[in-house]
């Protein structure tokens, strides 16, 4: 994947430089490799967590991508290594990503939320993305001992994309801790993307994002 990123280290935390024209070739090569990989999106505060929490700090590190999403990031990296990263506004990221995988007719595998927000996002997603195939999905509030079903069932489904979003039991955690019962594809903590998806919460408008101050009024960071 060289050929479409660059990979930095930002205080002992990758960082991928990877451009919007180049995401779509970095997208299909993580799926071609036949092997199940993580995307984050990763904040500032993120990096402060990683670099105190030894689980967090390895999930970061395992990543096939770690994606900056917070202004000071960039900066940093620009300050300490003199190259010039790109940031994404992390709703855009995932329609990007979601538009990427419908343009091959790939799958996707939802995870998390409520019971009614989770229909109401599947049904917004079949609506905005037709040729993007949703092959399950399952509210996050599930009992411990569902958890061995709910595992086998998206190894059956194969998709190329799961989605976890909030209630599932560890959060992001919830994702390494299981990436060996997990199928081959993509897996990405998408936190309150499923409330953004019905409009339950406000995403930030593009001036307050490009400004930084993104977290002043929208959570897409540290529970």
């Amino acid at each position: 994947m060289d050929a479409v990123r660059e990979r930095v280290n930002f205080l002992k935390v990758p960082i991928d430089i990877i451009p919007q024209d180049g995401l779509n070739d970095a997208v299909y090569e993580l799926l071609a490799s036949g092997k199940g990989r993580n995307v984050v999106l990763l904040s500032l505060w993120d990096l402060l967590r990683a670099r105190r929490n030894s689980e967090y700090r390895s999930y970061i590190l395992n990543a096939a991508l770690v994606i900056p999403i917070s202004k000071s990031l960039i900066s940093g990296v620009k300050f300490l290594t003199g190259k010039k990263a790109v940031r994404y506004m992390p709703f855009d990221f995932v329609v990007h990503l979601l538009t990427i995988l419908e343009d091959r007719e790939f799958t996707l595998y939802l995870l998390g939320g409520s019971r009614q927000v989770l229909r109401k996002t599947e049904k917004n997603i079949r609506q905005t993305f037709p040729r993007l195939r949703v092959v399950g999905r399952f509210f996050g509030a599930f009992r411990r001992q569902e958890e061995a079903s709910i595992l086998e069932a998206i190894r059956k489904a194969s998709p190329s994309l799961l989605l976890v979003g909030r209630g599932v039991r560890g959060g992001e955690h919830w994702i390494t801790r299981n990436s060996g019962q997990l199928n081959q594809g993509l897996r990405l903590w998408c936190s309150d993307l499923f409330d953004v998806f019905v409009e339950r919460k406000r995403r930030p408008s593009r001036l307050t994002f490009d400004r930084g101050f993104e977290w002043t009024g929208f959570v897409f960071k540290i529970p």
